[in-house]
C-alpha cells in the first residue's frame, strides 16, 4: 500500500473499531429525533404539498448526521493524536501534506456516509420519501462530508486540548447545523431570519440534499451546488496550507 492508502486504512480502522460509539450512537440519536419531532409535528406542519412532515424531516436528519460525523472524525483523530503524543510517528514518515489531507478527509467521508446510510435504513419505516434525483443526493452527501472533513482537519490542527475542540463543535458546528433547515423550511421564518439563513453554508448543503428526494427546494440546487463546491475549495486550500506549514504540529 502507498503512504496515503495506509494512513487512510488506519483512520478507517480507528473509527470502525469503536463502531458502536462512532456509527451506532449517531443512528440512535437520529431515531430519537425522528420519533419526537415526527410524532409531535406530523399533521401540524406541512412544508411541501403531498409530502408529510416526517418524510420532509428524514433527509434533513440524514444529512445532519453525515455532516456532524464527518467533522467529528478528522477533528477527533487529530486532537487525540496530538494530546496522546503519537502524532510524532506520522511526522517521521515521508508522507506529504496532500497524503495527510486525502487520508483524513477520505476517512471522514466514509464515516459520514456510513452513518448517513445507517440513519436512512433505520428511519425508513417512519416514512419513505421518493428518490427523485439520486445523483443530487450523492453529490451533496459527498461534497458535504468532504467539506466538514476538511473543516474538522482545520479544527483539529488549531485545537490544543479537548475543551477547545468541544467549544468549536458546540458553538459553531452544532448551531449552524440545527439552524440550517433540518427541522423546518426557511420560508416559515420571518424575512430577517430568512436572510440570515442564507448566510449559513449548512443550509445549502441540506437544502440541496433534500432536493434530490423531492425535486423541490427553497433555493436553486445549482446555486447550492456552486456555493458548497466553492466552500469546499476554500476550506480545502486552508487545510492543505496548514498541513504544509505544520501548523501546531511541528515545533
Amino acid at each position: 500500500m502507498t503512504g496515503w492508502q495506509t494512513l487512510f486504512y488506519k483512520e478507517i480502522l480507528r473509527f470502525w473499531k469503536v463502531g458502536f460509539q462512532t456509527v451506532a450512537a449517531p443512528v440512535i440519536t437520529a431515531i430519537l429525533y425522528m420519533m419526537i419531532f415526527g410524532h409531535v409535528l406530523e399533521g401540524r406542519v406541512q412544508v411541501y404539498e403531498t409530502v408529510s412532515y416526517t418524510a420532509f424531516l428524514l433527509p434533513g436528519l440524514v444529512m445532519m448526521s453525515v455532516l456532524q460525523n464527518a467533522f467529528a472524525n478528522s477533528s477527533s483523530s487529530l486532537i487525540q493524536s496530538k494530546i496522546m503524543g503519537n502524532l510524532v510517528f506520522l511526522l517521521l514518515t515521508p508522507l506529504s501534506h496532500r497524503a495527510w489531507f486525502v487520508a483524513y478527509v477520505g476517512s471522514s467521508v466514509v464515516r459520514g456516509l456510513a452513518v448517513g446510510v445507517g440513519v436512512m435504513l433505520v428511519t425508513w419505516w417512519f416514512a419513505q420519501p421518493p428518490f427523485v434525483a439520486p445523483l443530487w443526493i450523492l453529490a451533496f452527501a459527498l461534497l458535504g462530508a468532504a467539506l466538514l472533513g476538511a473543516l474538522g482537519l482545520i479544527a483539529g490542527l488549531w485545537a490544543e486540548k479537548f475543551d477547545q475542540m468541544a467549544a468549536f463543535q458546540n458553538f459553531i458546528i452544532m448551531p449552524m447545523t440545527f439552524l440550517s433547515g433540518v427541522f423546518y423550511s426557511i420560508h416559515s421564518l420571518p424575512d430577517f431570519w430568512q436572510r440570515v439563513s442564507h448566510l449559513n453554508p449548512f443550509f445549502y448543503m441540506i437544502d440541496g440534499f433534500r432536493y434530490g428526494f423531492f425535486g423541490v427546494s427553497d433555493v436553486s440546487p445549482w446555486l447550492s451546488l456552486a456555493l458548497v463546491g466553492g466552500a469546499l475549495v476554500v476550506v480545502s486550500a486552508v487545510a492543505l496550507h496548514l498541513l504544509r506549514i505544520g501548523y501546531k504540529i511541528r515545533h
